[in-house]
This record gives structure tokens, C-alpha cells and sequence, in this order.
């Protein structure tokens, strides 16, 4: 194979590192875009408020918790205690976190055993602030947008929760304070990752999950599967931690995500209830409300049942659109939960055992929503529900290793080649995680890097909270877990990974004005992922800027002649075919 290196005229400079990519590239225009935007809006906001001047004083509670200032052990460089408290990786690089006690000490066990981590994490998110915003001026004033956006947020977020982000959040880096304090600088990336969902122009989201029992499991036992498809890079989706929670009051319980995040967007309490979200469409909220990861917290830690996550869920005041796939050991059941700022309903599947999720609602208080049906035809939600079901009609009782193999299929409808990170697929090949649970064997299986290809490791929650965990010092049932999917040792996935890394050379010369890239380049970039609409689309805007108008045509239409994301996407080639034109007349 040729080198990559061989295939661009230009220095270093330019050139993006390989964890940036993002295969559609509207991520950083339209990042920019909304921060400007952001920051135009600023200008005309009166700061001075009250409500402002509260919420930027405002410290929570502490004073009624018990505290201990953990001492942490260093057992080795991966393995760290305090206490009954405990951080390790385990031997597939996944990072296991035990805790428990007071809200409070939750949050500063969490902290000092995640220190690092919490603050590589942090420097890796706020990196990407200051790439978009690097001018010291404009992040006052986006500094001051979030004060403003942000002032009602601590009005929505349960006390005790906030109490552990205060603890947590004495671990943070002094690197950022110029964006917030440490406390407020954690209730704001808790309410980042719903503006990420909020703006889909960002495309930073595109989940799948679903829930089978009955004729559908081949135990008839409740089986969830999901993809949490939330990219915000390779090096972000680097540390995944698994956080396994025993608090003072409440169900202990597992969640899935990364250091530094105490709200939950994957997981399963002791009783057997679990729950994943995907994003809706929603419209660019004017202010923040309860982060949705916190309603899924609340959910995990008060609720046995799904009229108690129905109830919680109900009570809280959001500030995006989104389902939660509520499963349930003790009703042997899966509803969806779909919650926006303005509207609340409940999907419960009739006469079937099955249900599907992806990025649109279907309950019946949503049925005439503008906005869900625009986002139905125009994105690509609709298409991963369709083959869930036809993936379903291949796959009649699924076990855990059969949803593993749904988790992981990438092709398109009627295995139709539509390309390596298509999200059309359910499997993107950019998921942060996909989990597997068996809430009435009190399992669950956490997929191990890359993407949801790496050995998906077993849990037993009967087990890790209990004392047999604390004296075998084990979380993983290894004898449980699914092997590795045969892709990632393919030359086609090898292919992949340095069809990102070319994506970005082309992404860069498209936005250069002295990048000239080698005439053999563009035919390797399309050998690397030659069903994928992408590739040509970007071969043509490339030459079009080369002003190789010919060449520029051939492009287009071959791109036209793939399965293409959405329909946006379509009318975007179309558009620049129909430039083209003009310039060859």
C-alpha cells in the first residue's frame, strides 16, 4: 500500500490530526456558525440581570454532608483506591470506576480517583472551544453567553446532584476558569452535550437502540441493544468509564460514558431498570433547563419500575428533544419515553414484543409535530428503523452475541454497500459505545474500543454490588463476554481508518487557497471507501475549486448514483452539479 504521506504537496502545517475527523464535515461550519451566532447575540443580552447575578453565585448546599477528603492508593499506573472506592482498567482499556456514598462524597470520590482522565477529557472538549473561538475577546464574550444561557440551569438540577458536581468539580483544571468556575464550568458541559443534540446541523448524533422479550429472545427474556453514536473525536471516545454507583439514598447502578460526567446516557440500576437516549429534533433552545442526562440519572437512581421513570421523567423541565428507552426487569417490558421542551409522550408497543428507536418519535402526543415529521423524511432516522426490522425478520430470537452482531452491521437496507461510515448504517463506525442489557439476569455487556468492534465485556450487577466483588476486587464476568467483531482485523477496516485520516487532507485543501493535492491522491481516497457518496461528493468540490470543471461534473454524478445520508445532502450535490454545469456552458 502506498503511503499516505506520498499523496499531498504542502508542509505540515495544515494538516488536521487523524482525531478530528468528522466524515460530515458540516460539524466545524456549522460549529462556527452557531458560535458566532452565539456571540452576535451576546452583544444585545443585559448581563446584569438578577437572574443572571443568582446563577453565577450560586454555590450548592454542602454544609449537611459528611465529607472525607479521599487519600487515593496508587496500586499501580492503572489501578487506584480509597477506601471501599476503586478506578482500574481492565485488560480491554476500558475504565472501571466503583464509588459510593453521600452525594457529596460521591463526587469527590469520583474526582480524585478520575483527576487525570476527568481533566484530559476537559482539555480535549475545551481544545475544540478555543479552535473555533481563538480570539481572547470573543471567549469573554462566549463566556458571557453562557452565564446568560445558562442561568437557569441550577433552578432544574436536583440538590443532591449538585452537590456531587460541587465535589467533582474540585478536581477540574484551573486551565479553564476563564470560561466559568469549576463548578459552573461542570453544570455547563452537562447542558453541552444536549446543545450538541439540540444542534443537528452538527450531526454529532445519530443512536440506534431496541428492546425485544417473548417470541423474540431466545430465552424469552427482555434483551436491550444500543449505539450511542456521540462523536466528539477519537481522542474524546479514547477513555471510556464505566462507572458503577452505590449512593446513600437510592438504587445503586451502572452507567456508561466518560470522566467527568456524573448524568447518564447509558445504563442499568440493580433493579433492573435501563436507559438509553436518543436525540429529537429540536430547535436551538433560548435557555437551559435539566439536562437530559440528569433525567436519565434520576431515573436510574429512584425508579423501579416504568410508571416511576414515566413519573420522574414527567416532572422535570427539559430544554431539547429526546427518547429515552426505558427497560423494565420487573414489568418485562420496554417503552419509550419522548420528552421535548413543549410536549410529553409515552411509546408503548401494541401486540408486539419489540421495539425500535432511532432519532424521530412515534407516540401518538408527537404524531402532528411538524418538525419530527420534516426530520422523518429528510434524515436518515427513518432509514436504521427500517432495517432494524428487516434485521429482525434475519434474526428471529436474539441472544447477547446475535444483538452484538446487529449493534455491529454496517451495511444498508437489503446489504445493500452504502459505504464505511454512512449513517444510514447502524453501525457508523464513530459510535462512543454500544451496551447490551439483560435487565432480568441483571447483565450487561459494554462494547471495548474501536467503536463497537472491540470485545464486549460482561457485567454482573447482582455481583459487583455485593461483597463478593469487594473481595475478589473483579468487575468483569469475562466468561460472559462477546468476542471482538472479525472487521477489525480486515484490510477494509484498515482501509477506513486511513480513508479519515485522507478525509481530512482533502477537507483541508477544499478550505485552502494553496493546497494542491497530487494527481494520484483523489483515485487512492476513493479506493479507500469506493461505495461511500462522500468521497466523491469531495472529489468534486475539490476540483471545482481547481477549477477542473470536467472533472468536477464526473464527481458529482457518480455521488449522486450512491445511497446518500440525507436529503440536504442530496440537494447540496445537486446544487454544486448544477453550478458545474453553468461554468462548463
Amino acid at each position: 500500500m502506498k503511503s499516505k504521506h506520498t499523496f499531498v504537496i504542502q508542509s505540515e502545517a495544515k494538516r488536521n490530526d487523524e482525531s478530528n475527523f468528522k466524515i460530515n464535515s458540516s460539524f466545524r461550519r456549522s460549529g462556527r456558525a452557531v458560535i458566532l451566532f452565539f456571540l452576535s447575540l451576546i452583544l444585545i443580552l443585559n448581563l446584569s440581570s438578577c437572574g443572571v447575578r443568582k446563577s453565577i453565585k450560586h454555590i450548592p448546599d454542602v454544609c449537611q454532608y459528611s465529607l472525607e477528603i479521599p487519600k487515593v492508593n496508587i496500586i499501580n499506573d492503572s489501578t487506584f483506591s480509597f477506601n471501599q472506592n476503586y478506578l482500574t482498567k481492565n485488560k480491554q482499556l476500558l475504565w472501571e470506576l466503583y464509588i459510593k456514598g453521600n452525594p457529596l462524597q460521591l463526587g469527590y470520590n469520583n474526582g480524585a480517583l478520575t483527576q487525570d482522565l476527568m481533566q484530559k477529557q476537559e482539555e480535549i472538549f475545551f481544545s475544540k472551544v478555543e479552535g473555533f473561538v481563538p480570539s481572547k475577546f470573543k471567549q469573554k464574550l462566549l463566556s458571557g453567553f453562557l452565564k446568560w444561557y445558562n442561568r437557569k440551569m441550577y433552578l432544574n438540577v436536583r440538590d443532591d446532584f449538585q452537590a456531587e458536581l460541587y465535589g467533582l468539580s474540585q478536581y477540574s483544571s484551573d486551565k479553564y476558569d476563564f470560561i466559568a468556575p469549576k463548578f459552573r464550568r461542570a453544570m455547563y458541559l452537562h447542558g453541552a452535550h444536549d446543545i450538541g443534540h439540540a444542534m443537528q446541523d452538527l450531526m454529532v448524533v445519530g443512536c440506534t437502540s431496541l428492546a425485544v422479550w417473548n417470541e423474540n429472545t431466545e430465552d424469552g427474556d427482555l434483551l436491550i441493544g444500543r449505539n450511542f453514536d456521540f462523536y466528539v473525536g477519537d481522542e474524546f471516545a479514547k477513555n471510556k468509564l464505566i462507572e458503577f454507583v452505590e449512593p446513600e439514598n437510592g438504587i445503586p447502578y451502572l452507567s456508561v460514558s466518560w470522566p467527568g460526567m456524573i448524568g447518564v446516557v447509558s445504563g442499568m440500576n440493580k433493579e433492573g431498570i435501563t436507559v438509553t437516549i436518543n436525540a429529537g429534533k429540536s430547535k436551538i433552545p433560548l435557555t437551559a433547563k435539566t439536562p437530559i442526562s440528569f433525567v436519565t440519572r434520576e431515573i436510574l437512581q429512584y425508579a423501579t419500575t416504568i410508571d416511576e421513570a414515566i413519573a420522574i421523567a414527567k416532572k422535570r423541565k427539559v430544554f431539547v428533544s429526546e427518547s429515552i428507552l426505558v427497560g423494565s426487569a420487573n414489568d418485562k417490558n420496554a417503552v419509550i419515553i419522548e420528552v421535548s421542551p413543549n410536549n410529553f409522550g409515552v411509546y408503548r408497543v401494541e401486540n408486539s414484543s419489540k421495539v425500535f428507536c432511532t432519532n424521530h418519535f412515534q407516540s401518538e402526543a408527537y404524531k402532528n409535530d411538524k418538525r419530527n415529521q420534516k426530520h422523518i423524511v429528510e434524515s436518515h432516522s427513518e432509514y436504521r428503523y427500517e432495517k432494524l426490522q428487516e434485521l429482525l425478520q434475519e434474526n428471529k430470537k436474539l441472544n447477547p452475541e446475535k444483538m452484538a452482531s446487529i449493534l455491529r452491521d454496517k451495511s444498508g437496507l437489503k446489504g445493500e454497500k452504502i459505504g464505511y461510515g454512512n449513517e444510514k448504517a447502524i453501525n457508523q463506525l464513530l459510535a462512543h459505545h454500544a451496551v447490551i442489557f439483560s435487565p432480568q439476569k441483571k447483565l450487561v455487556w459494554v462494547s471495548s474500543n474501536p467503536y463497537q468492534l472491540g470485545e464486549f465485556v460482561c457485567y454482573d450487577l447482582n455481583g459487583i454490588f455485593s461483597d463478593k466483588r469487594l473481595k475478589s476486587g473483579e468487575f468483569a464476568k469475562s466468561n460472559l463476554n462477546i468476542a471482538k467483531d472479525p472487521f477489525v482485523d480486515s484490510q477494509e477496516f484498515k482501509n477506513y481508518e486511513e480513508f479519515k485520516f485522507a478525509h481530512s487532507e482533502i477537507q483541508n485543501a477544499i478550505d485552502s487557497d494553496d493546497m494542491i493535492l497530487t494527481d494520484d491522491f483523489i483515485p487512492h481516497y476513493q479506493s479507500l471507501n469506493p461505495d461511500f457518496w462522500l468521497v466523491y461528493y469531495q472529489s468534486g468540490k475539490y476540483y471545482f475549486k481547481q477549477k477542473e470543471y470536467s472533472k468536477a461534473k464526473t464527481e458529482f454524478e457518480k455521488a449522486l448514483t450512491k445511497e446518500i445520508t440525507t436529503i440536504p445532502d442530496r440537494e447540496n450535490i445537486e446544487k454544486s452539479l448544477k453550478k458545474t454545469l453553468r461554468k462548463l456552458k
